[in-house]
């Protein structure tokens, strides 16, 4: 569970999803650089990188058992189900793959906001 204590077990799914959903996020930014149609990409890849930052922010939060954890990964889960939203315009394996990836995350951002 937690790296070197046990006081973040309990939001540990949720700094897992966060830190897979970085990763899948700055993946899915560097192939849609090389896409044709980037120009059609413009809000998508902002919001990857704008969804990245703010899941690497609620992961290390609660990694640090931060006072405003909660309200973190409220705000988490929504730029997490916009960014999902506008991946899924875009039909490529890896902006579909975000997508979900993006979903998973805002639903375990969603139940740790309401522990």
């Amino acid at each position: 569970m937690g790296a070197v204590t046990d006081k973040t077990n309990k939001f540990q799914a949720c700094i897992d999803a966060c830190t897979k959903c970085t990763q899948a996020c700055y993946e899915c930014f560097n192939e849609c650089l090389n896409e044709a149609d980037l120009n059609a990409r413009k809000n998508c890849v902002s919001i990857l990188v704008e969804c990245a930052m703010m899941c690497q922010m609620s992961a290390a939060t609660m990694s640090m058992s931060g006072q405003f954890s909660k309200e973190h990964c409220e705000l988490c889960a929504k730029i997490c189900d916009k960014c999902a939203q506008e991946c899924e315009m875009f039909k490529d394996e890896h902006c579909q793959k975000c997508a979900q990836i993006c979903r998973q995350c805002a639903e375990e951002c969603r139940k740790m906001a309401a522990m």
